[in-house]
This record gives structure tokens, sequence and C-alpha cells, in this order.
């Protein structure tokens, strides 16, 4: 769901892409989400504090037992955003 919602925003240009040779001083339009380029880490309701998951990774595995059906279903995930930098 988050990687839906984040590729969406990319085909609308609200987010934009910031590595590689054309990030490295500034960002640029990327209509086209680059997965390499994000991670996710689950902080709601279980945080997984040992490690971030790649988008498209299975979740059969790491999300097994982290959804709650009394509670609900809500979960919330930090996104890591990879960004090159140069210095002059």
């Amino acid at each position: 769901m988050v990687s839906k919602f984040m590729a969406r925003m990319h085909r609308q240009l609200m987010l934009w892409g910031y590595y590689g040779y054309k990030g490295l001083c500034g960002k640029y339009p990327m209509p086209i989400m680059k997965k390499s380029q994000y991670r996710l880490q689950m902080t709601y309701p279980i945080p997984e504090t040992k490690s971030c998951k790649s988008i498209g990774q299975t979740e059969a595995i790491w999300q097994a037992g982290r959804e709650f059906p009394v509670n609900g279903e809500d979960f919330g995930y930090l996104i890591w955003r990879k960004r090159d930098c140069c210095l002059l």
C-alpha cells in the first residue's frame, strides 16, 4: 500500500529523484519511481528495529504476526530515501 502511494506521487511529480548523477546537486523530476531509492521500516504496531525492508521484498515472513484483529489493521512506516550530495 505504501509503495503504491509513493508510485502515484511520483507519477504526479509530487516526489522527485535525489540520487544518481542527475541528483548530485539537486532534485530532478522522476515520473517513474526507482525502487532502489527507498527503504521501508515498520514503526507501528510492532517496531522493526533491526533492519529496513526494500520495496518489492516479500512480506510473508517478516510481517507475520504483526496484525492485531481486535485493535484494527493500522500500520505505520518510516520511509528512508537515498540521497546523493555533492560538496564543492
